[in-house]
């Protein structure tokens, strides 16, 4: 009974994690990178744009990762929001991936 209830306590956790990332990604997004992406302000894609995003999701998430990471164009690194941890950035770009597909 115990590892039942163990199982289904870790499966629980685990099925919550995408949710979590998501939810972490939208934060720093709104903190760092929403300013300039719903606009789409400075030549920057707009968030839910299909067309703007294709060519840069096409070149893939470690591309991504670092354009927003290091900078790139009128981009600040991290969005200009430099005491975010690496990690948070990541998460929001993934956030505006997954909201651009």
């Amino acid at each position: 009974m115990k590892t039942l209830f163990g199982l289904m306590t870790v499966a629980s956790l685990l099925a919550m994690q995408p949710a979590l990332a998501g939810s972490k990604g939208e934060d720093t997004y709104k903190k760092a990178c929403m300013a300039c992406h719903a606009q789409g302000m400075a030549g920057s894609p707009k968030l839910g744009d299909k067309a703007a995003w294709k060519d840069r999701i096409k070149a893939g998430k470690e591309a991504l990762y670092t354009s927003a990471l290091k900078g790139k164009g009128a981009m600040p690194a991290k969005g200009g929001q430099t005491a975010l941890a690496d990690a948070d950035v990541k998460a929001a770009v993934d956030y505006m991936v997954a909201k651009s597909k």
